[in-house]
């Protein structure tokens, strides 16, 4: 692959691939926690009005929203989405949706005896939400938010059907221009994944900040090679007479 299409194509494509995940999971956490602290709300319609929008997003394809909020709303109400636009909107609500289960069922977590703390220091709600339960929840969100942030990355492939420059619709270009399938797509592989390798680092960082701030240690599992040694000694064990081994 020439120096030309790599500064002209790929390039670009790698910034559009990271402003379509950064734009895209904003949106999504947005609607994550406002969506799932209204899971737990008092009031039942509030209630009914987050479960409705987590049942319509969990239960539609990104794909075919984004191409609803392109080529179905225009003729509805006479404007154009810039295809970025349809493409962040349709991720982030669908993945902001799968979020919101996360934050309530974090929230949900929280020992009762916590809010029972707050209501016996007068709290209001949203200062039993504040300054109790979110410090204790947000931990124990950060693992499935980022399972969710790396499946968002991949999942922004699909604006390459709208003809957003992204990783994907420049890996096509190349293979058009080279007829070389093998290494575009090949590099693409590796730059999907150093981006996720990237993210995963940063939110096990914010993770360890997050417990940190709580007094509480992240918890570190064993290295490989003890996992491997453990799991030795166990087949050992079950073997007749490994006991005395």
């Amino acid at each position: 692959m020439t120096t030309g299409l790599w500064e002209n194509w790929v390039l670009p494509g790698i910034w559009v691939t990271i402003q379509l995940t950064f734009y895209s999971a904003a949106l999504a956490t947005v609607m994550a926690f406002g969506v799932g602290m209204a899971r737990t709300h008092r009031s039942k319609f509030v209630r009914f009005l987050a479960g409705f929008y987590t049942e319509i997003f969990r239960g539609t394809s990104a794909l075919v929203l984004m191409f609803w909020l392109f080529f179905v709303v225009p003729p509805l109400f006479g404007w154009q989405f810039v295809p970025m636009y349809a493409a962040v909107l349709a991720l982030g609500l669908s993945y902001g949706a799968y979020g919101a289960e996360v934050v309530r069922g974090a929230l949900n977590s929280v020992t009762p005896a916590q809010r029972e703390a707050g209501v016996a220091l007068s709290f209001t709600p949203w200062q039993r939400m504040r300054l109790i339960l979110l410090p204790q929840a947000v931990p124990e969100m950060i693992p499935p938010f980022n399972n969710l942030l790396i499946e968002l990355l991949k999942g922004t492939a699909i604006v390459s059907l709208l003809g957003v420059g992204d990783v994907s619709f420049a890996a096509y270009l190349v293979r058009l221009a080279t007829q070389e399938s093998a290494q575009i797509y090949t590099i693409s592989l590796l730059i999907y994944f150093v981006i996720a390798f990237v993210l995963t680092r940063g939110m096990r960082a914010l993770e360890a900040k997050t417990k940190a701030g709580i007094g509480r240690k992240p918890e570190k599992g064993p290295g490989l090679m003890a996992k491997l040694g453990l799991r030795q000694q166990t087949e050992l064990s079950d073997k007749p007479g490994g006991a005395g081994i």
